[in-house]
């Protein structure tokens, strides 16, 4: 289930979030008044959502407020109906968030983000590719620079890709967030996901660790490593300091 929201530049709800203020939905009379509130386009009071449900106003109001402490509905005072204690009435429309439940966790619409800007931010003399290399490194390093100093893993799971330390410096991403569509296309989508990591690392105040593309199957293209860029055969893996497009 997904609605709209603003733009993918800032990592979505965990999937325990969504999960729980899915739940919220699981009450006939709120799957109800999210369908209404939904439906009108415009904010709504508790009486106007009580008469089209068909219950008491208290009820509503009840349901209404576990729908916004969910996040699937905003709430503020408003509108034009019938004041109370001389306030204008609270009315309730529609959150802006992206709410979306996928098992194990995809984040298909930061890739499309992603590439939709690359398409149209393309410069004299770099390729489309290249582009897409250097959006996803941006969007990294922005999103790093607003969790500067934060807790990688907690930014990491937040993301999706199910960071596991294996205890000898390296963390392995258990899943990748952009598949299927990696499988697809894994030379673009790989390095832009490395890209991206990289710039996040940079950015986020983690100069010990770097992202290396690494592929093997069942989990995701890229992992962790603790100031270490070489795999132990002798060849060195794309890192954050090296070109991965050259080895992708």
């Amino acid at each position: 289930m997904t609605f709209d929201s603003p733009a993918a530049h800032s990592p979505a709800r965990s999937t325990t979030d969504s999960v729980a203020a899915l739940a919220v939905l699981g009450d006939e009379s709120r799957r109800r008044l999210f369908d209404f509130v939904r439906r009108a386009r415009r904010p709504v009071t508790r009486e106007e959502a009580s008469a089209a449900v068909g219950i008491s106003r208290k009820l509503a109001a009840f349901h209404l407020d576990k729908l916004v402490d969910s996040g699937l509905l905003q709430a503020r005072h408003g509108g034009h109906g019938p004041r109370r204690v001389g306030r204008a009435p609270k009315v309730y429309e529609p959150s802006a968030q992206t709410l979306e439940i996928s098992l194990p966790p995809r984040r298909h619409e930061l890739l499309a983000s992603l590439l939709a800007e690359a398409v149209t931010a393309v410069r004299p003399g770099e390729s489309a590719h290249e582009a897409a290399l250097r959006v996803a490194r941006e969007r990294g390093s922005s999103l790093g620079a607003e969790a500067r100093g934060g807790d990688m893993t907690a930014f990491l799971e937040t993301l999706g890709f199910e960071p596991a330390a294996d205890g000898s410096g390296r963390t392995v991403l258990h899943n990748c967030p952009f598949h299927p569509v990696a499988a697809q296309a894994p030379e673009l989508v790989c390095g832009m996901n490395h890209a991206f990591l990289c710039g996040y690392l940079a950015a986020s105040g983690h100069p010990r660790t770097t992202a290396v593309l690494e592929p093997h199957a069942g989990v995701c293209c890229v992992e962790l490593v603790d100031e270490v860029t070489d795999t132990g055969g002798g060849t060195a893996a794309p890192s954050c300091g090296r070109d991965a497009a050259d080895h992708a």
